[in-house]
C-alpha cells in the first residue's frame, strides 16, 4: 500500500545540465591547453579576481585567525575534533596483512595513502565552513602529504574569512583563492604554481560537480554529488513539529533539493503537511526551501515498516532520518542510505556540521552501491605476493593451461619458463 498525500511535481534538468557539461568541457579543455593564462581569464571573468599570485599568504591567514570569535573558534575545534577522531577510528578499523595461501605462495595486502589530494570548499550562498573539516581534515587523518585547498574569493578581501580560517585549522598545506571549474581544473593539471594533485574532493554546484566527472581519469575523485537530499521515515510517535522542521532544514541548499516523508500515519502525514505550511510563513529561507517543498517534496503513507523500508531503499537517500518506536528495527533492515540518523534526538545538521561522521554523501541513488567519503577514500588499498621456488613451479602448469584456453601465447609462455626454471 502506497497512499500519496503529496507528490513530486518537478521535472528533471536534462537539458541545463547538457548546458552546463558543455560549458564545463570548454573551460577543461582551454585550461588543460593554456593553463596559467586559461585560469586567470576566468577568474576574473567569472569571481572578477585579479592577483599575481592566487596563493593566500600566511600573513592573511594570521590576521583571519585574530580577529575571528574565540567562540566560533572553540566551536569549531569540538567539530573538527568529533570528524578527525571518527576518521582515525576508521582508520583504525582498517589493516595490512599477510597470509601463506598453500605451500610457498605468500599475498599481502598495504595501506598507502594518496599522495596529494585537491579540496574544493565552496562558496555562494551557504559557505560551507564545515566542509574543511570533512576532506582536508579527514585527508590528513589518512596521511596524505599534500592537501591543497581551493575556495572562490567572496569578496575584495578574498576567501570568506571563516572558510579561510577552518582551511587552514584542518591542516591544508597551501590555499588558493580560485572557484568553480577553475579551480578544480588547476588543481588537477598543476597550474599557478601548485603541482597537480592525484584526487579531487568536495561538494559544490552543477559545475564544480560537473568538472569532477570530467576530470575524472585525469585525477581521483569522491563522489558525484548532486542536489541534497532528506527522507524521512516517521509513524504516529514522531512529532510532526520536528519532522516539518527538518524536512525544510534541508530543503533550503537549493530549489532542486528533494525532501521526502514515509509514514505508517495518515494522520502524522497530513499534520506535517499543515506544519509546513505554517513554518515557511517565518522561515528566512523560504523563498528556496518552499520552492523545493512545492517541486520536490513527497508525503506517502505506507501499510507498515517492511513497505517503508522497502521503499526508502528504494529512493536510497542521501540522508534518512529515523522517527518511529522501532529504531533497532530500521538499522537492521535498511540498507541504502548515505547516512542514518536515528530517533528525534538526532538531525541531518548535526551530521553536516559537527557530530563527527562525514558530510560528504552519495546523491541520486548512489547510495544503492557507494557509502560516502571516508578516510579509507584517500588511501589505496594494494595487494603484492612472493612466492618459493616450489610454489612457482606449482602454480605455473594451471596458468599455463588457463592462458592455453585464452589462446594468450604471450602469458603462456611466462609460466612455461618457470616451469622449466623451477622443474627441478
Amino acid at each position: 500500500m502506497r497512499k500519496y498525500l503529496k507528490q513530486v511535481t518537478g521535472t528533471g534538468e536534462a537539458a541545463s545540465e547538457q548546458s552546463t557539461m558543455a560549458t564545463v568541457r570548454q573551460m577543461v579543455r582551454e585550461i588543460a591547453e593554456n593553463r596559467d593564462a586559461a585560469v586567470r581569464r576566468y577568474a576574473k571573468e567569472l569571481d572578477g579576481w585579479e592577483r599575481d599570485s592566487f596563493r593566500v599568504p600566511r600573513s592573511r591567514i594570521e590576521q583571519v585567525t585574530k580577529r575571528l570569535p574565540t567562540t566560533f573558534k572553540e566551536d569549531f575545534k569540538f567539530a573538527r575534533r568529533q570528524v578527525t577522531e571518527f576518521a582515525r577510528r576508521q582508520r583504525e578499523s582498517l589493516s595490512e596483512f599477510e597470509v601463506e595461501v598453500g605451500d610457498g605462495i605468500t599475498l599481502g595486502q598495504r595501506l598507502i595513502p594518496v599522495s596529494a589530494v585537491g579540496c574544493y570548499i565552496p562558496g555562494g550562498k551557504y559557505p560551507l565552513i564545515s566542509a574543511a573539516i570533512m576532506s582536508i581534515g579527514t585527508a590528513k587523518v589518512a596521511g596524505v602529504d599534500t592537501v591543497i585547498a581551493c575556495a572562490p574569493p567572496r569578496d575584495k578581501e578574498g576567501i570568506f574569512a571563516y572558510s579561510l580560517y577552518a582551511m587552514d585549522a584542518c591542516g591544508a598545506d597551501e590555499i588558493y583563492e580560485l572557484g568553480g571549474v577553475q579551480a578544480l581544473a588547476a588543481m588537477a593539471y598543476g597550474c599557478i604554481g601548485m603541482a597537480p594533485v592525484d584526487m579531487l574532493v568536495g561538494p559544490g554546484n552543477a559545475y564544480v560537480s560537473g568538472a569532477k566527472r570530467e576530470l575524472f581519469g585525469v585525477v581521483g575523485i569522491d563522489l558525484l554529488a548532486g542536489p541534497t537530499e532528506i527522507c524521512i521515515i516517521a509513524d504516529d510517535t514522531a512529532d510532526a513539529q520536528l519532522v516539518a522542521a527538518d524536512l525544510l532544514g534541508q530543503a533550503e541548499h537549493g530549489p532542486d533539493s528533494p525532501a521526502w516523508l514515509i509514514t505508517t500515519s495518515e494522520d502524522l502525514g497530513k499534520a506535517v503537511l499543515g506544519e509546513i505550511d505554517i513554518q515557511l510563513a517565518s522561515l528566512p529561507s523560504a523563498d528556496i526551501a518552499g520552492q523545493a517543498w512545492r517541486e520536490r517534496g513527497e508525503v506517502v503513507v505506507v501499510g507498515s515498516d517492511d513497505e517503508a523500508v522497502a521503499l526508502s531503499d528504494e529512493y536510497a537517500p542521501e540522508h534518512l532520518e529515523v522517527m518511529t518506536r522501532h529504531l533497532d528495527y530500521y538499522l537492521a533492515h535498511l540498507r541504502n542510505y548515505g547516512s542514518l540518523f536515528l530517533g528525534e534526538e538526532s538531525t541531518v545538521a548535526y551530521g553536516d556540521k559537527a557530530v563527527g561522521t562525514n558530510h560528504t554523501l552519495p546523491t541520486g541513488k548512489a547510495a544503492r552501491y557507494t557509502g560516502g567519503l571516508s578516510v579509507g577514500n584517500f588511501i589505496k588499498t594494494v595487494t603484492y605476493q612472493r612466492l618459493t621456488p616450489r610454489a612457482s613451479r606449482k602454480i605455473a602448469p594451471v596458468v599455463s593451461n588457463i592462458c592455453d584456453a585464452e589462446g594468450m601465447a604471450g602469458h603462456k609462455k611466462t609460466a612455461d619458463i618457470r616451469i622449466t626454471r623451477y622443474g627441478r
